[in-house]
């Protein structure tokens, strides 16, 4: 079961989010704090921008991506969760938002996402891409809660993976 909020996403509602809510996290959602460097509201704030964007939730067991008042699916609060929801529903050409992963950073427009990777090939960290200097993207993002900035001045880490993001 997924309920039908539109057919494309909409990257300039869903950087125009981002960028509003960046530094001040939107009160409507709960907010999940940085705890001695673990956990925290990244992908909570890019499933946000997602939605805003039109991103239909997806209440379906199989590969859930949803939030309410009380709870919310992995996959919308997880960097690893939402990185595997991405390529799962591309891969399986499942309703909801997509992901494919990219190599060319020159191909990722405003509104994709770059999932950051530890040296254990832990997916922990994601964030959203709300402009460009010199070619490159930037991003906003919360745990740090960030506007504009590089993607590589955020955490340190081996791996990046592109994502351009579709309905």
């Amino acid at each position: 079961m997924y309920i039908l909020r539109a057919s494309q996403y909409s990257r300039s509602d869903s950087v125009k989010y981002a960028l509003k809510y960046a530094l001040n996290p939107n009160k409507k959602y709960r907010y999940f704090p940085l705890i001695e460097n673990n956990s925290g509201d990244c992908s909570n704030f890019v499933s946000q921008c997602l939605y805003a964007g039109g991103a239909p939730m997806i209440f379906n067991p199989k590969n859930p991506w949803w939030y309410n008042n009380t709870n919310q699916s992995l996959s919308w609060t997880l960097a690893h969760s939402l990185y595997w929801y991405l390529k799962v529903n591309t891969e399986l050409n499942l309703p909801g938002c997509k992901g494919v992963e990219t190599t060319d950073i020159n191909s990722l427009k405003l509104g994709d996402l770059i999932f950051y990777e530890n040296s254990k090939k832990i997916i922990f960290h994601s964030a959203i891409i709300t402009g460009f200097s010199q070619n490159k993207p930037l991003i906003s993002q919360h745990s740090r809660e960030a506007l504009n900035i590089s993607y590589l001045k955020t955490w340190k880490s081996p791996k990046y993976h592109f994502f351009k993001i579709h309905l």
